[in-house]
């Protein structure tokens, strides 16, 4: 007699497993974000590693001697709680923030998720300048990734000056690089709301796809900034 297997005699069916933030936060919790229509409950205590902490403070140190620490520390206060959802929860495992990292462009602090940059700040004489990676469709006349439907009236209108912001296109599919000059216009970038909705639809993009590749250049100091109340 030919014995019928149950599914629990099985290790029971296979599901697809969880990845990213969608342990944390269902789809609809992650769309009503985006839109701004709620706000994320988070965890009071961030999990925090004191030999991470300790790596990266001569680096801190030396960025605080810089003459635009305290404009980009100001900017990672408005970006951080704005751009990055519950922050202490996925704080180092599925976002970072680097400090003086040795690449090629000398940038000053530079966030990331998974293996893609998402913002950078870098020294552009005594001010700062920006870079942000976001999704073309976003920000196109048609919602189309097509890089000739750039809706430049509205790029401009979104930073202080025009000649503030230039464009670039990354490779990949629907990615766009979004250069902004000048602490006073990236202020007012961020604050834009159709601005702001697709840096979080971008984000929330990356920090779904996994842990981030750049868990051991996070630095904690620095976040400290990007966390305060």
């Amino acid at each position: 007699m030919t014995r019928i297997r149950r599914t629990s005699d099985m290790g029971a069916t296979s599901r697809p497993r969880t990845t990213g933030l969608r342990q944390f936060l269902d789809l609809e919790q992650q769309r009503d974000w985006i839109a701004g229509k709620i706000d994320l409950p988070d965890t009071g205590d961030r999990l925090e590693s004191l030999e991470q902490r300790f790596k990266y403070v001569a680096r801190f140190e030396k960025l605080l001697s810089r003459p635009q620490a305290g404009e980009v520390l100001e900017i990672l206060k408005l970006y951080g709680p704005n751009c990055i959802p519950i922050l202490r929860k996925t704080e180092r495992y599925y976002w970072s923030v680097s400090c003086l990292p040795s690449t090629s462009d000398k940038p000053l602090v530079r966030v990331n998720a998974s293996w893609m940059e998402l913002f950078t700040l870098y020294a552009q004489d005594e001010d700062i300048r920006s870079r942000f990676i976001v999704h073309l469709s976003d920000f196109t006349t048609d919602r189309s990734a097509t890089p000739s439907r750039v809706d430049e009236p509205f790029l401009e209108q979104s930073v202080a000056m025009p000649e503030h912001l230039s464009y670039f296109f990354p490779r990949g599919a629907d990615i766009f690089g979004i250069n902004v000059r000048g602490s006073v216009s990236i202020r007012k970038f961020l604050t834009n709301r159709r601005v702001l909705r697709a840096i979080r639809a971008f984000n929330l993009t990356h920090m779904n796809r996994g842990r981030n590749a750049y868990q051991a250049s996070h630095c904690y100091s620095v976040a400290d900034y990007m966390q305060a109340d």
